[in-house]
């Protein structure tokens, strides 16, 4: 399996849907989410990497995934 990685946007997203399918991403807070990424199983990136313009992409491709399956 791949490692992850901040740039990683739209798998992430997909991981974050599966594990939490029933949070709407756009009421977690993005110290909630940092954590949750940085927990997942196959994440593998430098925690201190992230910032605003890379949480927020996630955030935008979880909710792609969390409307979808709606």
């Amino acid at each position: 399996m791949k490692k992850l990685t901040w740039t990683d946007f739209e798998d992430i997203g997909i991981a974050l849907y599966e594990k939490f399918p029933d949070q709407d991403p756009l009421k977690i807070r993005f110290t909630d989410m940092h954590k949750w990424i940085t927990d997942l199983d196959d994440f593998a990136d430098d925690p201190a990497k992230s910032n605003e313009g890379k949480l927020e992409a996630i955030q935008m491709a979880w909710y792609e995934e969390w409307k979808d399956n709606q």
